[in-house]
């Protein structure tokens, strides 16, 4: 007896198996694979519900159910939005969510709805990633989060909340290597340390792009004096060379940084 959805098929080494998919709004939809005609035909039954039943919703996916809740997430999107999708990806008015688990949603901007179509994104431990050119490449960085900034210290989420990373709840406090924004003797200043066996004060300055410009003058006379480190300088894109060359040389920097010798 044939069981709508199901197509039976086999594997190179002859083995049988069940093959899921639904048709809706005249697209195919592919389900998966089973081990048994009826388990094939569950997840049919399944998926045919989240897609004809309008009283359905995202809460109600149960544990118990053959089709993943990545799936879900896509056939409820594909009901009420009119567009399927393959990532788990739900269409707000304004954003949309992407789901890495019922309880784990991320919030973004609808201009990064092509990237998240097609980008899957991971975790491992705490870090958020995608699968770009063969790398891995962590999701914070689309929004000027460098890999070693600290929330608080360097971003922070203005609603508090870690998961939206819609571009207006995104704020970067510190864009630049060494560069940390401070209130010094009563008055608010940007710090620049570099670390040579431990951290050294370069020093203190007026603007954000003063202490980034220092930053690089730093490394540039560590590594004249001989030190072998590798530090990555700070890509200058707002100011002009002509101005970036006048503030380098003006700029001061802690004697102890400037002399110092391996």
């Amino acid at each position: 007896m044939h069981l709508p959805g199901v197509y039976k098929t086999k594997r190179k080494d002859g083995t049988v198996y069940f093959r899921a998919s639904v048709t809706y709004r005249s697209k195919h939809i592919s389900l998966g694979s089973f081990d048994t005609a009826d388990s094939a035909h569950q997840a049919y039954a399944e998926a045919s519900a989240a897609l004809n039943a309008p009283s359905l919703s995202l809460t109600d996916y149960c544990e118990t159910y053959l089709i993943p809740f990545e799936k879900w997430v896509s056939l409820l999107n594909f009901r009420d939005n009119g567009i399927y999708i393959a990532t788990p990806i739900y269409i707000r008015i304004r954003y949309f969510e992407y789901y890495l688990s019922p309880d784990t949603v991320l919030k973004f901007d609808l201009d990064d709805l092509f990237y998240y179509s097609s980008h899957k994104i991971m975790r491992r431990g705490n870090r958020l990633f995608v699968a770009e050119y063969g790398m891995q490449t962590g999701i914070a960085s689309r929004y000027g989060i460098k890999n070693y900034a600290v929330e608080g210290r360097d971003f922070r989420f203005v609603n508090g909340d870690p998961h939206d990373y819609r571009y207006e709840n995104i704020e970067i406090m510190n864009r630049y290597h060494g560069v940390s924004r401070i209130v010094r003797r009563g008055k608010p200043c940007y710090q620049t340390k570099i670390h040579v066996n431990g951290d050294f004060i370069v020093g203190y300055y007026e603007t954000e792009t003063e202490a980034a410009i220092a930053y690089n003058k730093a490394v540039d006379l560590l590594k004249k004096a001989g030190v072998t480190k590798r530090y990555v300088p700070n890509y200058m894109e707002t100011i002009s060379p002509a101005r970036y060359a006048d503030l380098y040389h003006s700029i001061t920097i802690s004697e102890k940084v400037a002399d110092y010798r391996p």
